[in-house]
């Protein structure tokens, strides 16, 4: 008689991943839209977002004397 423990059995184990692991690139992509966002809304209190006003004269004197 032949024992039933000779036989070769096949294991198949199934790993749940849970959504593929694309959860941290997601969060990633919003928390930069949030903050992306934020310094939209308070651009004015951080100084940045208006029109920066940049005065250039019209002439410029530069005195060389030659000795």
């Amino acid at each position: 008689m032949a024992d039933d423990n000779d036989t070769e059995r096949e294991h198949t184990t199934v790993v749940e991943t849970g959504g593929g692991g694309g959860g941290g690139v997601l969060a990633v992509v919003l928390l930069i839209i949030v903050v992306l966002v934020l310094l939209y809304l308070f651009r004015g209190q951080l100084g940045f977002g208006h029109s920066t006003n940049i005065n250039v004269p019209d002439k410029i004197d530069v005195n060389v004397n030659h000795g």
